[in-house]
């Protein structure tokens, strides 16, 4: 059946091919009809229902047999999309065994379908995420190493501050990555589980049958089967939802990183370039950071879209009332967004192009400014720190207004050649001289990174 018209433009931009296939309507179909089979091969497991009953209805659970549109129609009489696929499904089933179809469903609720649906959905969305989220890191680790050693000014409030290094800026993004990997691994057991609890959660339809159907389906499935359904404790969920929130900040600090750097002011670090890529319909010399912009639109919608799933916890007793309703649509756009971030985030990390000479360029606008303070500490040490303050404050102060260099003022002061040799002044003032613990903060991340690759 072909999907119902949509919204199409910019899905290649900010989505995942792969990632809309998990959330399409053939993905939420095929999910909930996974959970029906599935329920009938556990309760024949156990002797509730004939094991001839199992054929026929799994034959009928397969998505291409469904018109999406129609189901689509019924849902908005039907307050929820499971009522009418599994009315479609006992339709499908009876028309080759009659029998068959008094055993769809049994003892389900229409959230048990659609809950362990979304779950089956978002076991698939995570391996997705977790594996863009190891290329990235596989090739941050790399990028960090390669640049580790090379000097660009650092930036705080926007302004020149002392030196750091590239690798030091792109290990930052790794580390980020990596704990966001951490969180992943820690909450799947919390999230990968089954909703399973009938009318009211109860499971009283099947009486003394029904914790052994629950833990048969959650073994089919594949799904621990968590303390108690939870119809309305949307806390896994939520979590889920702000881990994503957190690697689309991540991302996004990445994008806005890459693309401060790209400004024409800057030149520093580059997006790969491709035909048509970044170009403007006015301007022919434009190169937009058009996938720093995903990354940065990502981080910007989907903490909006967190927020919906934090307002729709507070859910009604045992079934909740158009806050479950909020969630539909929500928690999968936030998948869809992250991987098309982080497909993004993929393609501009592996081809980063960098430009040394104008990073050693950019060190040296403010003339040797940047570096004031590593003159300050050495000279302290011989003076006190007063003294040596007050003194480079002041030899700074004429370099601006003189426009000289800071190294050419300090020569000619009295109190800093007293004291320091030109050529320690030279030493002092090479910004790869002053780098502190920048290669050591690219050896951690990247360390933290491969133990947990290993």
């Amino acid at each position: 059946m072909n999907e119902r018209p949509g919204n199409q433009l910019f899905d290649a931009y900010f989505t995942a091919r792969d990632m809309r296939e998990v959330f399409c309507d053939q993905g939420r179909v095929q999910a909930m009809l996974d959970f029906e089979s599935a329920l009938a091969r556990a309760e024949a497991t156990v002797g509730l229902i004939p094991q001839t009953a199992v054929a026929p209805i799994q034959a009928a659970c397969r998505a291409g047999l469904y018109d999406f549109a129609a189901l689509g129609e019924a849902i908005a009489t039907a307050g929820n999309s499971a009522i009418p696929l599994v009315k479609a499904l006992g339709k499908q089933i009876a028309a080759t065994d009659a029998d068959a179809e008094r055993y769809v469903h049994l003892g389900a609720t229409s959230q048990d379908v659609m809950d362990t649906g979304l779950v089956l959905q978002l076991r698939r969305a995570l391996e997705l995420i977790e594996s863009d989220l190891a290329q990235l890191g596989a090739i941050l680790s790399t990028q960090a190493e390669r640049y580790a050693a090379t000097p660009l000014a650092g930036r705080t409030w926007l302004q020149h501050a002392t030196p750091v290094t590239l690798g030091m800026k792109i290990s930052g993004w790794l580390g980020a990555v990596t704990r966001s990997r951490q969180r992943l691994q820690e909450l799947k057991p919390r999230l990968l589980v089954l909703q399973f609890g009938g009318a009211s959660g109860t499971l009283a339809a099947l009486g003394d049958q029904a914790l052994p159907i629950a833990q048969a389906l959650a073994k089919e499935l594949q799904l621990g089967l968590p303390d108690q359904p939870w119809h309305t404790q949307r806390d896994r969920l939520v979590e889920f939802g702000s881990v994503l929130g957190l690697i689309a900040g991540s991302l996004g600090k990445l994008g806005r990183d890459v693309s401060l750097l790209m400004q024409t002011e800057a030149g520093e670090v580059f997006e790969p370039s491709a035909p048509g890529k970044g170009g403007s319909s006015t301007m022919p010399h434009k190169r937009n950071p058009v996938g720093a912009a995903v990354l940065i639109g990502a981080a910007t919608r989907v903490p909006g879209l967190i927020s919906t799933l934090f307002s729709a916890m507070p859910q009604e007793h045992e079934r909740s009332l158009g806050l479950w309703h909020a969630e539909w649509e929500t928690l999968p756009e936030i998948c869809c967004l992250v991987s098309g971030s982080l497909k993004q985030a993929l393609l501009m990390a592996a081809g980063l192009e960098v430009d040394a000479e104008r990073m050693t360029r950019n060190l040296d606008l403010t003339q040797g400014l940047v570096l004031a303070e590593a003159v300050s500490i050495v000279l302290a040490q011989r003076v006190g720190r007063d003294t040596a303050h007050h003194v480079l404050e002041q030899c700074c102060k004429r370099a601006v207004a003189q426009q000289r260099h800071l190294r050419a003022v300090l020569g000619e002061e009295p109190q800093v050649t007293a004291q320091l040799s030109g050529a320690e002044l030279d030493h002092l003032l090479n910004p790869a001289h002053y780098l502190g613990q920048a290669r050591t903060w690219v050896e951690r991340a990247v360390a933290e990174h491969s133990g947990l690759t290993a």
